[in-house]
């Protein structure tokens, strides 16, 4: 048996349409049984779903009454049983298709993919799945919104991930035809918004650009009382003065591969270091690409290639961040704030409240640590498995809190290029720029020339 929500309902058993004679509210009931498959729904919520908190007396009975006509239709297709509990039902969880169900994984997966083309193909796989709104003909909006409000923002995520790879791959014409009314219905999903208007402009339509730019401010300030992000303001400045980098993909501004990763250059010599920088990341807008830390599989790649993980562990770690994403993005959420805290902590001593945030991550490492002797006789300490997902985020606090407490700290140095900022020692205090070889060339081509 399958089941179609995302769209007008629908429900069919070897292809034949079923419930076609039963009312909107039991079609309804059955679409929220559906959606929380495998739980049990309370009548009271039941009833405040349906009715809206406009119930009346007789509400309870009429669910009743709703649940055995329900029964009886998916007992003539075989369909799955609604069993009663306690002052609920749930509905079982298997034997029958629900497109919702299956676009959640479809969409997680293209999130996760690496490969552009693979991210492209399930992408596609997951939004084919939408024939329109949630129940549109069963919900009003504000139901939809309390059943499924997350299967729409993971929607248009996908939507968004899915057009920036398309960009990136130079199919900016499917872009500009697919985003089309998108980005008329949601100009606060700013991605969307500049994800269009960059593909216009390759698409040599930068007037179109510009257009859409001014409609959407208006539709915010109307609509939302906000102007523009800083983002999608800058992207139209570069519209309006023909910036050359927007007429051609970024790309990543790293210079190491590794399983399939970007990962940033290490140029500061210490893994602690090397962990807060990226090229673009602090001492300036955020450049395309310079975000590195887009995802769990980066950040155990990262440890594995620093050295701060043994690779069998960084495979280990990849197989359970696929069977336990959402675990993975919790742990990927504490690393990014771990590594603005430590950030803030290397680049100014005196900020208490970002050292006290490092060292109590720090302190939970060293409770995950075990002292081991090695192949060479020499003893060390490193993080347990039993961290878990969590082992690449300890291992870099072990590494931070080792640096913090040496007196290597107060030679830290953060490049002054207007869009570095990246961190390194200067033991011999005779470095001012990282080792990128973009970082201060202008100022010294300036100082040449002024004094050649």
């Amino acid at each position: 048996m399958e089941f179609k929500l995302l769209g007008p309902f629908e429900a069919r058993h070897e292809g034949a349409p079923l419930l076609t004679d039963s009312r909107r509210q039991e079609r309804c009931l059955l679409s929220i049984l559906l959606l929380d498959a495998g739980h049990v729904v309370t009548t009271g919520r039941l009833i405040d779903l349906l009715w809206d908190g406009e119930a009346n007396a007789s509400a309870r009975g009429t669910v009743h009454t709703y649940v055995g006509r329900l029964r009886a239709a998916l007992r003539t297709g075989r369909g799955p049983r609604i069993e009663t509990r306690h002052d609920g039902y749930v509905l079982e969880a298997d034997g029958y298709e629900v497109d919702a169900r299956d676009f959640v994984p479809l969409a997680r997966a293209a999130a996760d993919a690496t490969d552009p083309a693979e991210r492209i193909r399930l992408g596609d796989r997951a939004l084919a799945l939408w024939r329109g709104p949630l129940l549109a003909d069963v919900a009003g909006d504000r139901l939809r919104e309390r059943l499924g409000g997350h299967l729409d923002a993971l929607r248009l995520s996908t939507v968004e991930l899915r057009a920036e790879t398309q960009l990136s791959m130079g199919l900016h014409e499917r872009v500009a035809a697919d985003l089309t009314d998108l980005a008329d219905e949601h100009p606060e999903r700013e991605r969307i918004v500049a994800a269009r208007m960059t593909a216009l402009y390759r698409a040599d339509r930068a007037a179109e650009a510009v257009r859409l730019y001014d409609v959407t401010r208006h539709a915010l300030s109307t609509r939302l009382g906000v102007e523009p992000g800083p983002d999608l303001t800058a992207l139209h400045q570069r519209v309006l003065r023909r910036d050359p980098s927007l007429d051609r993909p970024p790309a990543p501004l790293y210079a190491v591969r590794v399983r399939d990763r970007w990962l940033p250059w290490n140029t500061s010599g210490h893994p602690a270091l090397e962990f807060c920088n990226t090229y673009a990341g602090w001492g300036g807008p955020e450049l395309p690409g310079s975000e590195w830390l887009r995802d769990y599989a980066a950040l155990a790649v990262w440890a594995g290639h620093l050295d701060l993980a043994a690779d069998h562990v960084v495979t280990r770690l990849l197989a359970r961040a696929r069977r336990e994403p959402g675990e993975a993005a919790h742990v990927l959420a504490e690393a990014r704030e771990f590594r603005g805290r430590l950030y803030a902590c290397l680049t100014d001593p005196a900020d208490t409240a970002a050292f006290e945030a490092v060292a109590g991550v720090a302190e939970a490492a060293a409770r995950s640590s075990v002292f081991t002797r090695g192949g060479d006789g020499l003893g060390r300490w490193h993080v347990s498995p039993s961290a878990g997902l969590r082992l690449p985020l300890y291992a870099t606090a072990r590494s931070a809190a080792d640096l913090l407490a040496d007196p290597r700290r107060l030679v830290v140095r953060g490049c002054p290029g207007e869009e570095c900022g990246w961190l390194f020692l200067d033991s011999g205090g005779r470095r001012r720029w990282c080792s990128l070889a973009t970082c201060g060339a202008s100022r010294r081509l300036r100082d040449g020339c002024a004094t050649g």
